[in-house]
């Protein structure tokens, strides 16, 4: 029987309201982004600070909802027929030589003995917080952008890549078991987003009489969609957040790339409304903020946070000449080089398994919620004079405004 902690709960709850509160408050160009809030927030009133909330089963239930739905919102982005060809090709490349910039210096690092295993430490540094940052591109109007393509192919590939590195061989001994159990979830999903695709708009008219009902039909069902596929996941043995992910991604098709701007809305305060708040401050109130007390510690999130913009940032640098400007690929750089909860994720697996430091996982986690804070702020001031997608002669991103078929 699990019981609850009420007053943890409420705090949580508390948190999320304050955080949103400050960021509305501020001047736009200087409101950090709320999840850093929503952590900062979390460990204060964690049990290293004011003991106000601690993190148990009920609590940790809402952190995992809150998982699911930030990865549904990571793939529901993922546009394949918008990111389709060079955008697509060099977001893969560009991940791959990230993965092996990462096990290189990871190699490096475990040689010299200051951290345990090159592969845990690799592929947290080999990530993109597309998630996160999807809420940040979103307000400033990326997501539409022509820049904002690239982006999505190359945070995509740095989030779906390590999702299948967590789910094939860091959370498992046996990479050959999971890989088929895999390969069953994906023909599973796939004939879910067939049917989908196929039905999806006959029903429609359903969906579009209950958007102001209390029935609320289309958010209900992409609720199912959502934690039945986490669910199956967990089953299954893989990781959580390749269910969310992958949901997403049905939803997406489902809707034939069409963006429904009152249901995306309504999933919007749903998702980042109560759910996705819940994970950020939990992760907040669970960091080891007393390993983060120590020399080696701080040294190691310094030297994180600079290797974060290195593998991630410098494949962005290379690859892209001749697709994007100089400060395009400078911005793109930064975007790609900030991470956060699959960097949490690896590192938690990492610890429970033996083979990462407590100090390098502080330094890690410490690393992503500094490159959260700072790196979107740099990109975004580098992206401050680009031309607009009209002023560059670009065509509007395909599928945001189209309307619904028979209105």
């Amino acid at each position: 029987m699990i019981t609850v902690d009420t007053d943890s709960f409420f705090a949580i709850v508390v948190v999320a309201a304050l955080s949103a509160v400050f960021v509305a408050a501020v001047p736009k160009r200087l409101a950090p982004p709320v999840v850093v809030l929503e952590l900062v927030l979390g460990i204060v009133i964690g049990p290293e600070i004011l003991h106000l909330a601690h993190s148990d089963d009920f609590v940790n239930f809402f952190a995992n909802l809150g998982l699911g739905m930030l990865f549904f919102f990571a793939g529901y982005e993922i546009d394949f027929e918008r990111i389709k060809g060079k955008p697509m090709k060099l977001g893969g490349l560009g991940w791959l030589l990230s993965v092996g910039l990462a096990y290189g210096i990871g190699g490096a690092l475990a040689a010299a003995g200051i951290v345990v295993s090159f592969l845990f430490t690799g592929s947290a540094m080999a990530t993109t917080a597309i998630g996160t940052l999807i809420p940040i591109l979103r307000d400033n109007g990326e997501l539409k952008t022509r820049f904002g393509t690239y982006l999505l192919a190359a945070g995509g590939a740095g989030e779906f890549g390590p999702i299948l590195l967590v789910t094939l061989v860091l959370s498992t001994g046996h990479p050959l078991h999971e890989a088929a159990i895999l390969l069953a979830f994906v023909a599973l999903a796939i004939a879910l987003a067939v049917a989908s695709v196929r039905y999806a708009w006959r029903g429609w008219p359903a969906f579009e009489r209950t958007f102001e009902a209390s029935s609320q039909l289309a958010v209900r069902v992409t609720v199912v969609l959502i934690f039945g596929l986490v669910l199956l996941a967990g089953k299954l043995g893989l990781d959580i957040l390749i269910g969310g992910f992958v949901a997403g991604m049905i939803t997406r098709l489902a809707l034939k790339g069409h963006e429904l701007q009152v249901f995306e809305s309504k999933l919007t305060a749903v998702g980042f409304g109560f759910f996705v708040p819940f994970f950020f401050v939990t992760s907040g109130i669970e960091f080891n903020l007393a390993a983060l007390g120590s020399a080696e510690a701080i040294a190691k999130l310094v030297m994180f946070f600079v290797l974060f913009l290195v593998v991630r940032g410098a494949p962005a640098m290379l690859l892209y000449r001749g697709v994007l400007a100089t400060r395009e690929r400078a911005a793109l750089a930064f975007y790609c080089a900030t991470e956060l909860p699959l960097v949490v994720a690896i590192t938690t697996i990492a610890i429970d398994e033996g083979h990462m430091k407590t100090s390098t996982a502080a330094g890690l986690v410490g690393a992503a919620m500094l490159s959260t804070l700072i790196y979107p702020f740099v990109a975004m001031a580098l992206r401050k004079d680009a031309p607009t997608e009209e002023e560059s002669g670009h065509p509007p991103a395909p599928g945001r405004t189209i309307p619904v078929p028979g209105a």
